[in-house]
């Protein structure tokens, strides 16, 4: 079973896949959250090229484990995943991927320029990868 893994933010939603064994989380890309855009239909459209059977949109937390504005942002875009695509949706404790996945890219000597082009895709391999780990 192939998943998908999401790091929504305001601009942007990172995307990842797993591998069709459900073992490990390969970054796609990084869709612009763009009125002009119909991002849904992009999502949409990954779902079906890579034969998604469910989602993981991470779930931003604060430390202490309480959840805050970002997180009511994210359950009402869960919300209208729901309804744009019709596929199980989980959610994944994201706290720190966007940490976990900025290190690794200065570990990787990138550019600033090129870690924001792929920082949001990096945390969604962080959530999809922390959640195919915990079925295993």
């Amino acid at each position: 079973m192939r998943l998908m893994g999401l790091d929504v933010g305001d601009k942007t939603i990172g995307v990842a896949v797993s591998d069709l064994l459900g073992l490990t989380a390969q970054g796609v890309e990084t869709v612009r959250r763009d009125e002009k855009i119909d991002y849904w239909q992009r999502l949409a459209a990954l779902c079906s090229q890579y034969e998604v059977e469910k989602i993981v949109v991470g779930m931003p937390r604060n430390m202490n484990g309480t959840y805050g504005p970002r997180a009511e942002k994210t359950e009402e875009f869960i919300e209208q995943l729901q309804d744009k695509i019709p596929l199980s949706v989980e959610t994944w404790d994201e706290r720190l991927s966007t940490v976990a996945a900025q290190r690794t890219l200065l570990d990787a000597d990138l550019s600033r320029k090129k870690r924001k082009k792929v920082i949001d895709k990096m945390a969604a391999v962080f959530i999809l990868q922390g959640y195919l780990d915990s079925k295993q």
